[in-house]
């Protein structure tokens, strides 16, 4: 018997009824030949760690955009808090951890530069509309593997897709759509419990706020420290969602966590600190979009022109999506910014 085979059959034997069982995925969109050594969704998470969009969101940032301090979460951090996270909860309900896992890591893979700054230009300046978990998906369908894309699972790629939230509410679907796994359920709502404590502590770095500041309840029910209230959010999920076919968080602990989610849109991301370096983000974004789009030679200049005729836009969006921080600033320094006179 081969090892894949082998952690089949003890997921068989182990896994709640409600979890995803890797030798009952819907498969891949091109057919291939199964690892003798991992599970499909194994083979996912690997393929993800080792992409390269993977490894730039080390260097696109979330709240507080180009952070000079060390300690700030970037995309990469919160990606791995979020898997952890997940983890900790898949494992518990007897869920498929891998599968958990891969989703976590790959859902934010679409995401911009500049945190959602960058998804909100996007959003407004390319014509059809931008959303990180769509832009997501088109990079593990279609852009990573030099264009081959990494054909991973249906389970994986729906998780990607159907990760997103909207302020209004934990339970509240954008377009409806939910995950068609309750691993898919796990990573959305570990992907909120991450954001909201991280974004907490970030904002406590920079002296933004005080814990004085935090809702009462937050504290009362949660705990006061950052290692309290995401223990008392994983336990009440557990607690709620144990041999049932969803995933849930108990009153009070959800009541506490919707305030202090609340408390971050109105009292954090508005703050005219993190405002005034938005605005100035939108803009790098905003022209680098018009000018790659008014001179595609720039940016293709290896492609014919039959190869980005009519396709310019959506090559323009991947590019300025696909960019970095760090990138994106010193391509806009190149292009818009004076440079020095050579010395003789």
């Amino acid at each position: 018997m081969r090892v894949r085979e082998m952690l089949e059959e003890r997921e068989r034997k182990t896994l709640s009824p409600f979890a995803t069982l890797s030798s009952q995925s819907q498969g891949r969109k091109i057919s291939e030949s199964e690892c003798d050594t991992r599970t499909s969704f194994q083979r996912d998470r690997d393929r993800i760690i080792h992409s390269k969009s993977f490894r730039r969101l080390a260097y696109k940032t979330q709240v507080f955009l180009a952070p000079a301090g060390d300690h700030y979460r970037t995309r990469l951090t919160h990606t791995l808090e979020v898997a952890q996270i997940a983890r900790t909860i898949s494992k518990a309900l007897r869920l498929n951890e891998d599968l958990t896992e891969a989703i976590a890591l790959g859902h934010d893979l679409g995401h911009t530069p500049f945190g959602h700054a960058g998804e909100d230009v996007l959003n407004e300046v390319y014509p059809h509309g931008f959303r990180h978990n769509e832009q997501g998906l088109r990079v593990v369908e279609v852009l990573e593997n030099e264009g081959k894309g990494l054909n991973l699972t249906l389970e994986v790629r729906d998780g990607i897709l159907n990760h997103s939230k909207f302020p209004e509410g934990i339970y509240t679907y954008p377009g409806g759509e939910k995950p068609l796994t309750l691993e898919g359920e796990v990573v959305r709502i570990s992907d909120i419990i991450a954001y909201i404590n991280h974004d907490i502590d970030d904002a406590l770095r920079a002296e933004l706020i005080t814990l004085n500041d935090l809702p009462p309840s937050g504290k009362e029910v949660l705990g006061k420290t950052h290692s309290q209230r995401i223990n008392s959010m994983v336990t009440s999920i557990i607690q709620c969602s144990w041999d049932k076919p969803e995933i849930r968080m108990g009153e009070p602990v959800l009541s506490a966590t919707e305030e202090l989610r609340r408390y971050l849109y109105e009292n954090v991301y508005p703050r005219e600190e993190i405002k005034r370096e938005i605005i100035r983000a939108k803009r790098i974004l905003r022209d680098l979009y018009f000018y790659l789009r008014d001179n595609p030679k720039f940016l293709f200049s290896k492609k014919s022109p039959e190869e980005i005729s009519g396709d310019i836009i959506c090559l323009v969006k991947d590019f300025l999506a696909g960019m970095t921080d760090r990138y994106a600033l010193n391509l806009y320094q190149k292009l818009f910014l004076p440079r020095p006179w050579p010395a003789e």
